[in-house]
């Protein structure tokens, strides 16, 4: 195992299937967040089973985090090795012609996703843990509706969240393709996977954006 993750492609390949298990996690979550568009009633019975079911709270969740801090950090160490592999730029550099400006500049997308991360576990994960294991309240199914639509009361951070949802889609849009290239799939699937990881890294992105958009609607 220290093997692989020595060498530059089972550093890409590790890379690879964390982003795929993120990407998985990101539709199941756009899922259960679209519903509270639907019927709250909906919405609070799936977020009531996901912050109480034990499976979810102390195995998936850990597994979970984890994922994403082991993608990011590989993300760090995979762009410092390749900078370091070119310490002197190319006198001639072709820009789009080599590669594209979203894959040029992935590290930048994804310090944005990890900001945005960071100010999206602030806003329901940290409360979550404080109402149950701090304050620890009665629990109240009912409750998750309202604290969703109390955070997009906002529009600042409706502004904040739509924007980190565009670096968002830059990073998926290049991050899904490049992931199953990284694993191996055969070049005969390769235009549909583009195809695929262009429609799911612009419809769910654009999708968490109306999300937020329709409940500060809602709340004037």
């Amino acid at each position: 195992m220290k093997k692989i993750f020595k060498s530059s492609i089972g550093r890409k390949l590790a890379m690879a299937l964390s982003g795929l298990f993120l990407i998985v996690f990101l539709l199941q979550h756009f899922i259960i967040n679209f519903t509270s568009v639907i019927d709250p009633k909906i919405f609070n019975a799936f977020s009531h089973f996901m912050g109480n079911n034990p499976l979810v709270q102390f195995i998936l969740q850990p597994i979970l985090i984890a994922g994403v801090l082991f993608h990011f950090i590989m993300g760090f160490v995979l762009d410092w090795q390749n900078r370091k592999a070119r310490p002197v730029k190319y006198v001639s550099f072709k820009g789009s012609s080599n590669s594209s400006l979203v894959s040029r500049n992935m590290i930048i997308s994804g310090i944005v996703v990890l900001s945005f991360m960071a100010l999206h576990f602030y806003d329901f994960w940290v409360p979550e843990m404080k109402y149950k294991y701090i304050d620890v309240l009665p629990e109240n199914p009912d409750r998750y509706f309202e604290e969703l639509v109390h955070k997009f009361e906002d529009p600042l951070r409706v502004g904040i969240y739509c924007i980190s949802f565009i670096f968002l889609a830059l990073h998926l849009v290049h991050g899904f393709a490049s992931s199953f290239k990284s694993i191996g799939t055969n070049n005969k699937y390769a235009v549909l996977i583009k195809k695929i990881s262009y429609s799911y890294g612009i419809l769910i992105p654009l999708g968490f954006c109306f999300i937020a958009v329709y409940h500060y609607y809602s709340t004037i």
